[in-house]
């Protein structure tokens, strides 16, 4: 039986359980559940995010949808061929995916956007098994640092051999690892992360699956 890599009745983090509740309490239109991720299991290609947002992922159900996150990425992926339209608007819009997923750290909206670490921890089970998944030589892209991190601990591998660097490629053995500054409003803002720096990436993410 396959392992889960999501569970959208999952309660298992009781701060983030409640402040869902709460939420939802606020806006009775969000989704305010578990975020699944979105697009083909079978894809070779698998983006990992930090969380959802308040107001994008948490109010349409779908990563880096409706929010200012999401507008970098999904023009990325349009850009380099990995999605069938450069905006992302709704979970039951027409975009598709090719050859890609996205997926969070964490599944669920954490208050001020930081989940802490028993929760990042919590949920690291269903990224493994989201890891599993993967067909060898597989590209995973981690946006942020606290991505980075998870997916090295889902690995069970050493955090102090694979260090967080913008653009940096990792070997984990069956998958390699690309990292890139998280497309948030605040590192787009700031220019840490510019459009041409995300290019840069995923340039790199395409020559490396043509490999």
């Amino acid at each position: 039986m396959t392992r889960a890599v999501f569970d959208k009745d999952c309660r298992a983090c009781p701060r983030l359980a409640e402040f869902l509740d709460t939420v939802g309490e606020r806006f009775p239109d969000y989704y305010c559940r578990p975020v699944p991720p979105f697009g083909d299991a079978e894809s070779e290609f698998l983006i990992v995010g930090l969380a959802p947002g308040m107001h994008g992922a948490n109010r349409t159900g779908r990563p880096f949808t409706g929010d200012h996150a999401g507008i970098l990425l999904y023009q990325m992926l349009h850009k380099f061929g990995f999605a069938t339209r450069q905006e992302s608007l709704a979970a039951d819009d027409d975009l598709r995916l090719t050859n890609c997923r996205i997926t969070n750290a964490v599944k669920c909206l954490p208050p001020d956007n930081k989940p802490v670490g028993a929760e990042i921890n919590t949920c690291n089970t269903f990224l493994a098994n989201e890891l599993t998944l993967l067909p060898e030589s597989s590209l995973v892209l981690a946006l942020g640092g606290i991505a980075h991190r998870a997916i090295i601990k889902a690995l069970v591998l050493r955090q102090a051999d694979f260090k967080f660097a913008h653009a940096a490629v990792h070997d984990l053995g069956n998958i390699r690892l690309l990292d890139s500054y998280h497309c948030s409003r605040y590192n787009t803002n700031t220019r840490r992360l510019t459009t041409e720096m995300f290019e840069v990436v995923f340039a790199k993410a395409q020559g490396l699956l043509d490999k």
